[in-house]
Parts: structure tokens; C-alpha cells; sequence
């Protein structure tokens, strides 16, 4: 494990999609403690990131975070983020007593649509200068 992942709470999510990259400017926004860092699931980071991991692929149309060893999606997923984010949003993970079973289907209708109904870019985002510490890069891989 690298020390990224001891440090940071890692977010991976769809580039292209204009839903995905406000979820992230939101995150970005609500996170001033530097708890996550942040890859699009097209980057090559990303998939030295999971392929030690035994996925199935319809998670990768999903947020994903990376906590330590442990991987969590969807509904999940965006729980787990909002528990570390600040103002009232920790107060979300209540959610939680919901079962997965009757949480995810929601979050699976949103996925299908989000490009109709947010738009899709035609590249992954790039960070600006500001955000850019946010993001994991080679160099955050390589640091033991």
C-alpha cells in the first residue's frame, strides 16, 4: 500500500461526465482538510489503482472510493464521501441504515441518464493550478 493510500481517501469517477465533475467540485469545495484525492476512472492512475482488485465492470459506471484496502460504490460510496465532508453533510450517512438493495437502485437510474440529462464532455477534466494538489498523480503512487 502506497502512502497515498494511508493519507487520502481516494475518489475515482467518470471524467467525461458533467454530473461526476460537479460531484467533484462539490467534494473539492466541502473538503478543506485535504481528505481526498481525486482520479478519473480513465486515467491510467486509476487503473494501477484497481487492478489488484477483483471488479465487476458495471462498478466502474460508478463513484468509486478507495479507503485503505477497502473499495466501496455507488450509494455507498457517496455516503462514506459525505460523512467526511464539512457543514451538514456528515449528517447524510444516516442513509445508511438503508439497505444497498433498496439505496442503489436509485443511484443505478441517475448513472444511466446522467449523460442525457448532464451532458458528457468530450475529455476528462483537467485540473486548474489551485485543484491540482487534489488530484493523485505518478508521483503520489511512487511515495512508499
Amino acid at each position: 500500500m502506497t502512502k497515498v493510500h494511508q493519507q487520502y481517501d481516494i475518489v475515482l469517477f467518470d471524467g467525461v461526465c458533467n454530473l461526476c465533475n460537479q460531484a467533484v467540485d462539490f467534494i473539492i469545495q466541502r473538503d478543506p482538510n485535504n481528505h481526498f484525492k481525486m482520479a478519473s476512472l480513465q486515467d491510467d492512475i486509476s487503473k494501477k489503482l484497481l487492478q489488484d482488485k477483483s471488479l465487476d465492470e458495471s462498478y466502474l459506471d460508478s463513484i468509486v472510493l478507495l479507503r485503505g484496502d477497502k473499495v466501496y460504490y455507488k450509494s455507498r460510496a457517496a455516503l462514506e464521501i459525505a460523512k467526511k465532508l464539512k457543514g451538514l453533510w456528515p449528517l447524510s450517512y444516516g442513509f445508511i441504515i438503508i439497505p444497498n438493495f433498496l439505496r442503489d437502485p436509485l443511484y443505478d437510474w441517475i448513472a444511466r441518464n446522467r449523460y442525457k440529462w448532464f451532458g458528457k464532455r468530450e475529455t476528462c477534466r483537467f485540473p486548474t493550478e489551485e485543484d491540482k494538489m487534489k488530484f493523485l498523480s505518478e508521483e503520489d503512487l511512487k511515495s512508499k
